[in-house]
């Protein structure tokens, strides 16, 4: 549904006109003369208010007919994490030891605020969580390898041995010498031509890959730490930088086939599911009758369809190129609008 309050359409109009990065994200707008949708920081010439019209979400203005602006990519860039982001997420990673407070953030110049804001939106944590969960899984991975616990805990910063084993257990939900039994789910983001998306790992492979707006997506969460015996926090692995480097070679035409590992707990029959449907060739689709039947249970149509929807791992494991036998498109956890581009956009790469 498009915003109505006529105070926030007014300050998103002019935060429009003044190609405010602080809005990146927070609206997109339609502009009704062109039919194409946009975000705050557009380069494009602007258009009259009577023309715009806003949306909160690249899904909605995808569903109320209009299509991303070629100048600003809105579903690429929507959800890019602005300078000042990229900066507090970098001293992260460059000082791991370091605790990061506010006061550190002002000395380089970035907004505590902005940050805390920007990691609550498109997160749901705030940035000092971030922080924590970054070292423990540094940590994890260190006690993995084989180092010993005190060591582990003061060459991460941590004052004393208990500071390190009470945030150890909060996140990882069991004691740090317990860590052969414990099993992390690591997470993360990543931008796509049609919208933010989900990405989870474990040491064994990809374990999820969900686009960000996805209905039910915090149960899908807890079942996949039930079945793993896991705990998600953020932060990155092997199978992830693949995996990233591998969906923005396809989102560019460049990728017909993927070779990331995949770690995909389910039963028997939905493994069988989801291994035929990575046997479907690039560009092309089958009904679910037709997956039945190659899976030899031809009376199993509504099984089948039913497997699919539970597949977790979109784009990389592609139940978008099944659709209804009368040739519709049917059920994408993924919107169906999102479906119909996957599909076209295999189509016209297809030959290439």
């Amino acid at each position: 549904m498009p915003i109505t309050d006529k105070n926030i359409i007014q300050k998103y109009y002019q935060a429009l006109l003044a190609k405010d990065p602080a809005y990146v994200g927070i609206f997109f707008v339609g502009v009704k003369t062109t039919s194409i949708f946009c975000i705050s920081t557009c380069r494009a010439r602007k258009p009259k208010f009577e023309n715009t019209v806003f949306y909160q979400s690249v899904k909605e203005a995808l569903n109320a007919g209009y299509r991303p602006c070629k100048i600003c990519r809105p579903t690429e860039n929507a959800d890019e994490a602005p300078e000042q982001i990229i900066k507090a997420i970098k001293m992260i990673s460059q000082n791991p030891k370091i605790k990061i407070s506010d006061s550190v953030l002002r000395e380089h110049h970035i907004s505590p605020e902005i940050v805390r804001r920007w990691f609550k939106k498109n997160y749901g944590i705030t940035y000092q969580t971030y922080q924590r969960m970054y070292r423990i899984n540094l940590a994890y991975q260190e006690l993995k390898s084989g180092k010993k616990i005190t060591d582990t805990a003061f060459n991460h910063g941590y004052e004393s041995l208990s500071g390190f084993g009470y945030t150890y257990k909060k996140f990882v939900k069991n004691a740090p010498s317990n860590h052969a039994e414990n099993n992390i789910i690591l997470i993360n983001r990543l931008s796509t031509p049609i919208g933010s998306m989900f990405i989870c790992a474990t040491q064994q492979g990809i374990c999820l890959l969900e686009f960000v707006d996805r209905r039910m997506l915090e149960t899908e969460f807890q079942q996949l730490q039930k079945l793993l015996n896991g705990t998600i926090i953020f932060g990155v692995n092997n199978h992830i930088q693949q995996a990233r480097a591998e969906i923005e070679q396809y989102f560019q035409g460049k990728r017909k086939n993927f070779t990331v590992t995949l770690h995909t707990p389910g039963t028997p029959f939905q493994q069988s599911v989801w291994a035929c449907l990575q046997t479907i060739p690039y560009g092309e689709l089958y009904t679910y009758k037709q997956q039945a039947e190659k899976l030899n249970h031809p009376n199993a149509v509504r099984a089948v369809a039913n497997a699919n929807g539970l597949n977790r791992i979109a784009i990389i494991i592609p139940c978008h190129r099944v659709i209804g036998s009368n040739g519709q498109l049917t059920g994408y956890s993924g919107g169906l609008e999102r479906k119909q581009w996957l599909i076209n956009h295999e189509k016209s790469h297809r030959h290439l």
